[in-house]
């Protein structure tokens, strides 16, 4: 295996996966033993888990006013207005789980790391990620882009789903 600059190597994606998962469904099911989990948790994600543990909210918010990026880092959410169209996604990449960063000037998200590039619909552009951003469940309440923390849709698994977590505004 060849290593450059950033690290990453040739980036054995479904092995490293596969640990973390791995890692992951074990430190989750001890934490279900000594009762820090609800049951069943031991095959969830971690992040799903966290999510499980802080009440299985919703979050809202306001439809935003015009297209553009907001970030809430406190539940690792980004809400992105194009056109009509409302989506929320993961904070984190796909690729490696390092928060991405909103690119104004080029009008797409940026993973700081391995430079993933992704549209404001959170499509894949092009880089070391193999997917594209993970969408939340979305909902429209009155005026508020009502939030499924709990519901994770990957596009390269849940691809029906994926395309439908979106809010068209009237």
């Amino acid at each position: 295996m060849s290593n450059s600059k950033d690290g990453c190597g040739e980036c054995d994606a479904s092995g490293r996966r596969d640990f973390l998962l791995d890692a992951l469904r074990a430190s989750a099911a001890a934490m279900a033993a000594i009762g820090l989990a609800p049951a069943g948790a031991h095959a969830m994600p971690l992040r799903w888990i966290s999510a499980l543990a802080s009440a299985l909210e919703e979050k809202s918010y306001p439809i935003p006013a015009a297209d553009g990026v907001q970030i809430d880092k406190e539940n690792e959410v980004i809400l992105s207005r194009v056109g009509k169209q409302v989506y929320a996604f993961v904070l984190a990449c796909p690729h490696q789980n390092t928060a991405l960063r909103w690119d104004g000037d080029a009008n797409r998200f940026q993973c700081p790391k391995h430079k993933s590039r992704y549209r404001p619909d959170g499509s894949f552009i092009e880089g070391r990620a193999t997917r594209s951003m993970d969408r939340y469940a979305v909902k429209l309440t009155g005026s508020q882009i009502v939030v499924d923390i709990d519901k994770i849709l990957q596009e390269d698994l849940e691809k029906p789903a994926w395309q439908q977590a979106v809010v068209t505004l009237p």
